[in-house]
């Protein structure tokens, strides 16, 4: 039975934070060090999804995808019908992982070179290289896992803290797309 990654990240914290209080930061030779160890980390990231880039270019599948997407939480939208090609969305989740890998670097520039924070270095140098390889397009592009079960597209919306997600889980079974197409909300095409 597998821990699921959120609790092993907290696991992880926790230990990282009683870790971290016992490394001299105010050494400059041991925080020269932990840079490092946070770029080193965040360019084998960039070199993983640049990988998967690859990978997902020339795989090229042109197989049609389709679901209905879940208007997001609080929201009065009905939910809408969604076609693409499996290229396409793979495409699309590796531009959010991208984001979402940027936005992580900007806000660790901000706290370390403005605030002067130094702890959250050693965190973030272990968190995203771990959530990068748990990854749904890292275990069908690199690991090689077959897109069934868990892996199945559309993907499960990553949740939010302890799991609450900010919308409802795409569809992807015949009858809610049967139910989207006659509510007119279909047809969207996302290139």
């Amino acid at each position: 039975m597998a821990l699921n990654p959120q609790i092993t990240n907290l696991i992880i914290i926790l230990g990282m934070m009683q870790v971290s209080k016992k490394i001299p930061f105010e050494d400059p030779q041991v925080l020269l060090g932990v840079r490092i160890l946070y770029i080193v980390t965040n360019l084998v990231i960039a070199g993983l999804y640049l990988y998967l880039q690859n990978k997902i270019n020339a795989k090229k599948d042109l197989t049609t995808l389709k679901y209905v997407e879940p208007p997001p939480m609080g929201s009065a939208d009905e939910p809408k019908l969604i076609t693409t090609t499996v290229h396409s969305y793979d495409s699309q989740q590796l531009r959010a992982l991208w984001k979402s890998q940027l936005m992580g670097v900007g806000m660790m520039g901000v706290m370390h070179l403005y605030f002067k924070y130094t702890n959250p270095l050693l965190i973030q140098s272990i968190i995203p290289l771990k959530g990068a390889f748990e990854g749904n397009l890292v275990k069908i592009h690199l690991f090689g896992q077959p897109a069934i079960g868990d892996l199945k597209r559309p993907w499960k919306a990553a949740g939010g803290l302890m799991g609450m997600g900010g919308q409802g889980e795409p569809k992807a079974d015949k009858k809610s797309i049967e139910q989207a197409e006659r509510a007119g909300s279909g047809g969207v095409k996302e290139e």
